[in-house]
């Protein structure tokens, strides 16, 4: 057995996220696992175990069951054990999560964790199933709530609508004509709900919130692997047309496709491979927790155990990636991990507090806002991006002396809390 006291990532890869309808499941598996293969100079028969997170191509294209096997294998791994990761937008930490967690035990040395996600195709999907009908794409998001609750809320809203109990806020652009609505995912409601109780309970304004879409946007521009790669500014996001009010489609993060891939070893696994060390980043913390029906103090909760598990505290980071699904998203994850104290998210982030220059850097990578959101690759994407600049070579987005960072990514909704949320923390070998 090894000795695993320290467990380290050792190789990192991605493709850049975007729309990529003329791409597979598996073409875009097998190139992130092939630049993480690459990036610590191991080979596909290095490999001892893998976990493999996606959310939607069973919805997509009816492959259930044996998603990382037929991914994988297609790729020419194949044999070592495998399992398959589903837990929402967490699905991608949660396989890292898992790959850490089979490293620490002793049973392996050596293990991959891959995320991969398709929403968009050059032509329709052969086979549609699990839909819900009349929510079209919409359904898929759906499947990250309590989908008999869900429905029953949404019918609820109509019903309330119909009875004239509650009218829709009349929207208006520059020249007096109401903006068009368009389709959105219920989370997007569920974010401008706190948003809007945030506002009321602490005077947060919807260009602090501009401020920091504009921030993420502005740093994907030097993200060669970001899905939206143009600048915007605090005026350009306020303008845009208003998804669920107060958050306008630039503080919304995109759909896209995309792959991203980790392998993690243990100490054994590095004294016997001494070239791997200098490159190698150390997990100082790793935390899986899921939602409950009841409110409860859910990221402060979970980072507060990562932090105990690490030994350090919220002003020990230098560079973060939080789980922006939402430009509020941010504000939020800021509070909760001790950033800034609670309500003084929006200053924080209007103060440049969070920028690459900041008090604590968040989102160069541009975030789930511009970066993408592939939802089962996301979570390893953070990975890849913590490493790369505690590695030093993040290039013009890289956060300088960045010796700590600290990855939270939140998956589903039960309500009051996220289903999974999973905490990471990495320090610089």
């Amino acid at each position: 057995m090894a000795n695993n006291n320290n467990i380290y990532v050792i190789g990192v890869g991605m493709i850049r996220f975007a729309k990529l309808p003329g791409r597979t499941m598996k073409s875009m598996t097998g190139e992130s696992v092939e630049n993480a293969l690459k990036d610590c100079n191991l080979e596909k028969g290095d490999l001892e175990a893998a976990w493999f997170s996606n959310s939607g191509w069973g919805q997509s294209e009816y492959q259930h069951c044996i998603r990382g096997q037929v991914a994988l294998s297609a790729n020419g791994i194949d044999k070592i054990p495998m399992t398959n990761v589903e837990n929402a937008c967490a699905g991608g930490s949660t396989a890292f999560h898992n790959a850490w967690l089979s490293v620490k035990a002793g049973v392996y040395n050596v293990a991959l964790a891959v995320g991969t996600e398709k929403m968009y195709f050059d032509k329709p999907p052969v086979v549609r199933s699990g839909g819900i009908p009349g929510m079209g794409a919409m359904s898929g998001f759906i499947s990250g709530t309590d989908v008999e609750e869900t429905l029953k809320m949404m019918n609820q809203f109509k019903k309330q609508l119909a009875e004239g109990e509650k009218k829709p806020e009349k929207e208006e652009n520059k020249e007096g004509e109401p903006k068009k609505k368009k389709d959105h995912s219920i989370f997007m409601d569920f974010y401008a709900l706190g948003a809007r109780a945030h506002m009321k309970a602490y005077g947060t304004t919807q260009r602090q919130l501009a401020a920091i879409a504009a921030k993420n946007h502005n740093n994907s521009t030097m993200n060669p692997l970001a899905q939206y790669t143009f600048p915007q500014t605090i005026e350009q996001v306020m303008e845009d047309y208003v998804v669920s009010y107060p958050l306008t489609r630039a503080m919304c993060a995109p759909t896209g496709d995309g792959s991203a891939a980790a392998i993690l070893c243990s100490e054994q696994y590095l004294k016997d491979n001494p070239s791997l060390r200098d490159r190698a980043i150390l997990i100082r913390a790793s935390i899986l927790q899921s939602g409950a029906r009841q409110r409860f103090n859910q990221i402060e909760i979970a980072s507060s155990a990562a932090y105990k598990m690490a030994g350090l505290g919220p002003e020990d980071i230098d560079v973060s990636e939080v789980h922006d699904a939402t430009a509020f998203g941010e504000l939020h994850a800021v509070e909760a991990l001790g950033f800034c104290p609670v309500g003084q998210g929006g200053p924080f982030a209007e103060s440049g507090a969070t920028d690459l220059d900041g008090k604590v850097a968040v989102n160069p990578s541009g975030g789930l806002l511009a970066r993408g959101h592939p939802i089962g690759a996301s979570g390893v994407a953070q990975m890849y991006e913590l490493i790369t600049q505690l590695r030093g070579e993040a290039g013009e987005r890289q956060v300088k002396n960045a010796k700590r960072a600290l990855a939270h990514n939140g998956g589903g909704d039960l309500g009051p809390t996220a289903a999974a949320l999973c905490i990471h923390i990495f320090e610089k070998n």
